[in-house]
């Protein structure tokens, strides 16, 4: 028997955590909170990517359009599809953030970050920059700490009460 690489344990991680996400997001997309325990929203966006089998076999269903309820993608995950890529947006106080996610690399792509205020512009010729950096590490925080919790969930005995929660949920219609 071989253990599984690194490069696979990583896609099954990410594939399961978007997963999660996505089903955290849409039973109770208000429950977020960051490491300092203020509230956040996060919701999966207009774009999803779905996929199962190995080799040839293997079976990709892209979803989008807006405002979108995501059934095919939901359907798919149902059939034993797991999320490859996901458009993920947080809000937090009047932050908005969006980027898209893909599980097996946890690259992130597309980063939209709050608008800049460039009134300051003038006064100070780094504030711009400093001020995306400050949006930038804002958002990979927000991300880290749902990551965190996602693996204290994973490792612990409840992960398989939520793995039926999520079953359920998948196979819901609306």
């Amino acid at each position: 028997m071989s253990l599984p690489s690194s490069d696979s344990t990583d896609a099954i991680l990410g594939q399961e955590f978007l997963t999660w996400l996505w089903y955290q997001s849409d039973t109770a997309p208000g429950a977020f909170t960051d490491i300092h325990g203020q509230p956040f929203a996060v919701s999966m966006e207009q774009r999803i990517v779905v996929a199962g089998g190995e080799g040839e076999a293997r079976e990709t269903a892209s979803v989008s359009g807006s405002l979108s309820p995501l059934r095919e993608a939901r359907f798919g995950l149902g059939t034993g599809k797991k999320v490859t890529r996901a458009l993920i947006r947080f809000e937090k106080d009047d932050m908005a953030f969006q980027f898209t996610l893909r599980a097996e690399d946890f690259s992130i792509s597309s980063l939209r970050t709050p608008k800049l205020d460039k009134g300051d512009a003038d006064d100070e010729p780094d504030a711009l920059l400093l001020e995306k950096i400050y949006l930038m590490e804002t958002c990979l925080a927000l991300l880290d700490g749902l990551y965190a919790r996602f693996l204290k969930l994973r490792l612990s005995p409840q992960w398989p009460k939520e793995v039926a929660d999520m079953a359920q949920w998948m196979t819901r219609t609306a």
